[in-house]
Order: structure tokens, then C-alpha cells, then sequence
């Protein structure tokens, strides 16, 4: 299965015959960028409430992997949950 029939819209189409649809590769990197910009702002909260850079940064770095470890899971038990499939 080639790389485009796997990524396809709603239409059948590709992407490319989809103007309003992002290509899989730039939805990837807007996620990719959303998570440095939401562990920064946790980064930047947490040397705000402790005061302390070190515990920040320690905090931002923890919460990156949780985050993405229970998107994970999020998204696979969407995948029991048949409403509007």
C-alpha cells in the first residue's frame, strides 16, 4: 500500500486534490510544535510557582513524555468508542 493510499480523505481523494485538507507530513509537524510550545508554557509555570530554573526544566521534561504516552492511550481507546464512525 503506497503512501498516498493510506493517507486519503473522506473523498477517496489525496490530499492533493483537497485543498482545505493538511498533508499528513504538516500535520505532524504542527503536532510537533504544539508539544514544544505546551511544555514550554509548563516549563515557564513551573519556574514561576517553585522559583527554581532547575525544577522547571526537570517538571517540562517529565510532562513532555507523560503527555505523549497518554495521548497515546487517549487516542487507542477512541478507537473502541464507535459513536460518529
Amino acid at each position: 500500500m503506497s503512501f498516498e493510499q493510506t493517507f486519503k480523505n473522506k473523498t477517496g481523494k489525496g490530499y492533493e486534490a483537497d485543498i482545505k485538507s493538511d498533508r499528513p507530513i504538516r500535520s505532524i509537524v504542527k503536532a510537533i510544535s504544539w508539544r514544544v510550545i505546551g511544555t514550554i508554557d509548563t516549563m515557564i509555570i513551573s519556574w514561576f510557582i517553585t522559583g527554581q530554573l532547575t525544577m522547571a526544566l526537570t517538571i517540562g521534561s517529565i510532562e513532555v513524555i507523560t503527555k505523549m504516552v497518554l495521548y497515546y492511550g487517549h487516542e487507542r481507546i477512541w478507537n473502541f468508542i464507535k459513536w460518529r464512525k
